[in-house]
């Protein structure tokens, strides 16, 4: 689904090769309250940051915990998105609200139920 995929930039029309690379605490990294998911973007590096009461406001709202896996596929789509939209190439980082967050996990979760399941993320020393 959405931890490596393809998609043209709306202002240049080049295709854009996006691979999960990482999910990361913050909170050690750059003391932000947020999970930082690395996505390398043609070779260069994307982070997408996910406020960590996303976390908290998910498991209050269905009793299910954010997996690994499901955030990767949350900032995947939220980068595809952004990309079809026109974003800012030069900036390296991109913030999710509470909202955005839980309402692209709605969508990759009904869009997992129709394909069957969430794809494992790759895993190895070449992933």
């Amino acid at each position: 689904m959405y931890e490596d995929f393809h998609v043209s930039d709306r202002w240049t029309s080049e295709d854009l090769h996006c691979r999960w690379k990482a999910n990361i605490v913050a909170i050690a990294t750059r003391h932000a309250d947020a999970i930082d998911i690395r996505f390398d973007v043609n070779d260069r590096p994307m982070w997408i940051a996910m406020p960590a009461i996303a976390w908290v406001e998910q498991k209050k709202r269905t009793g299910k915990v954010i997996t690994d896996q499901l955030a990767a596929q949350i900032a995947g789509r939220y980068l595809k998105q952004i990309i079809g939209e026109g974003y800012d190439s030069r900036r390296e980082i991109y913030t999710m609200t509470v909202e955005e967050v839980l309402s692209h996990l709605d969508a990759v979760v009904d869009e997992a139920k129709s394909e069957g399941n969430i794809p494992q993320l790759p895993v190895g020393i070449n992933a």
